[in-house]
């Protein structure tokens, strides 16, 4: 699906944030392949697209679809957010995308999470983007909402190695909720304050 229309139903305070968080990344050489954005807006309910790849230089949407939110996050809506191992709930914040690799979930992709205290724990708790079964329009028709994941944004077989292939290997990925201190203490959207903690912390 590629619309520039889908662009103007995004959330403009989710697309504003993941555009500055973007343009940090890149401005610091972090990204290996500039151009694509993926945004997950957590904000909506899971029975509703809520994945977006942006195509940033042309200002279109590539692609929009269904994704799963952990378990220990809520219900239809997620409403808590975790970078703790076992909480089994989802991290907000910049993300890294790795390699691929085959699973017991099938093609899988490595997140690496950039905000420090947010999401750094991701490859330690193995959020990695994967296919389910929970996630489909068949499964929200019987239960009324997707199923939930151990904290990994999980995608429709049908359609997670098209966006995998399209987002792999050093895209910048932003999970999005309107959580009051989020921003504030992302150190992607603030990189000065993120650099002097890690200078505090370097031994002297």
């Amino acid at each position: 699906m590629k619309s520039s229309g889908l662009i103007r139903e995004i959330n403009p305070e989710a697309l504003n944030l993941a555009l500055r968080g973007y343009f940090n990344l890149k401005s610091q050489g972090l990204l290996k392949r500039e151009g694509i954005l993926t945004l997950i807006d957590f904000d909506k309910p899971s029975d509703s697209e809520r994945l977006y790849v942006i195509d940033v230089d042309n200002g279109t949407v590539l692609h929009s679809s269904l994704v799963a939110h952990g378990r220990g996050s809520g219900d239809v809506v997620a409403t808590r957010f975790s970078n703790i191992p076992g909480s089994n709930e989802s991290s907000l914040g910049f993300y890294l995308t790795d390699m691929t690799y085959l699973g017991r979930n099938g093609y899988s992709l490595v997140l690496k999470g950039l905000d420090p205290g947010i999401n750094d724990n991701a490859e330690m708790r193995s959020i990695v983007i994967h296919g389910a079964e929970y996630v489909s329009q068949e499964y929200i028709r019987r239960n009324g909402r997707l199923g939930r994941s151990q904290g990994c944004p999980a995608l429709s077989f049908d359609n997670c190695q098209q966006v995998i292939d399209m987002i792999k290997e050093g895209t910048c990925l932003f999970i999005y909720h309107n959580a009051k201190d989020y921003a504030s203490r992302s150190g992607v959207l603030n990189p000065a304050t993120a650099l002097r903690v890690v200078d505090q912390e370097r031994p002297s």
